[in-house]
């Protein structure tokens, strides 16, 4: 699937701080949203997914933001690139590891929570005075389907970290209002990209398509879109506090 029909000015003009994006569903949404005329400030989280984003951005620091320090310089980073910010998508964050909830170690949970939670949190707060500046400016957070419904086995403090982001994002919406900034999330389903792949395995994938009613895994091109409309205040300036899911109707609400 091609979002070529997304290939427009729909951004143009617009200074968007995306994180996560060397890979994935971050890397498919850079793609699209400098197609659509935006200048990109990129994180990469992965080593060596920088390179992923040549030709998208010029912008890119790599770091691992289960480090608050390397969180602290992607801030710092961002702050050196622009004056003003349009669009932050807080896209960073992962399982790390399949962990029982009577085996997870202290240090496991506080790399998870650092990385899926803390970080958004950090990065949101120092960059809100940037996002002020902004005539019409968007957080877009990434959060899952599992916020909603646990999870599998393995995965407890994972869901609830972006449980924790979802809530944060409502009360951003109603904080944040009366600055003409609009906060939303996009919640995935079950995506086909590398973390299904390092946490998921085929036997559990086939069972869980067989569930979805349109009997597919998504793609990162079936996400993509709802950041571009989300970032648009032409499309969506009467959005916000809003998690949209995206899962091929694995959860219907």
């Amino acid at each position: 699937m091609k979002n070529n029909f997304f290939n427009t000015d729909l951004l143009t003009g617009k200074t968007i701080v995306i994180t996560g994006a060397g890979r994935g569903i971050g890397l498919d949404v850079a793609t699209l949203m400098a197609n659509c005329g935006a200048k990109i400030i990129a994180h990469s989280g992965r080593q060596g997914t920088a390179k992923n984003l040549a030709g998208i951005s010029d912008s890119v620091l790599e770091a691992d933001f289960t480090d608050p320090k390397s969180v602290n310089a992607f801030i710092e980073f961002v702050k050196a690139e622009t004056s003003v910010i349009d669009v932050l998508v807080n896209n960073a964050g992962t399982m790390l590891g399949r962990f029982d909830a009577d085996k997870i170690t202290v240090e496991q949970y506080q790399q998870l929570v650092s990385l899926n939670q803390t970080s958004v949190v950090q990065i949101t707060s120092a960059l809100i005075p940037w996002l002020r500046k902004s005539p019409n400016a968007s957080i877009i957070n990434t959060v899952s389907i599992s916020a909603t419904t646990g999870g599998s086995a393995g995965s407890s403090i994972y869901s609830a970290t972006k449980a924790f982001v979802s809530t944060y994002t409502k009360a951003l919406a109603r904080e944040l209002a009366p600055d003409n900034i609009r906060a939303n999330a996009v919640s995935p389903g079950t995506i086909a990209t590398d973390f299904h792949k390092r946490y998921s395995s085929e036997e559990k994938l086939a069972l869980t398509r067989r569930s979805i009613p349109l009997q597919r895994l998504g793609a990162p091109e079936d996400c993509s879109p709802t950041y571009v409309f989300l970032s648009s205040e032409r499309l969506s300036g009467y959005i916000t506090g809003q998690i949209v899911e995206i899962n091929g109707g694995q959860l219907i609400i």
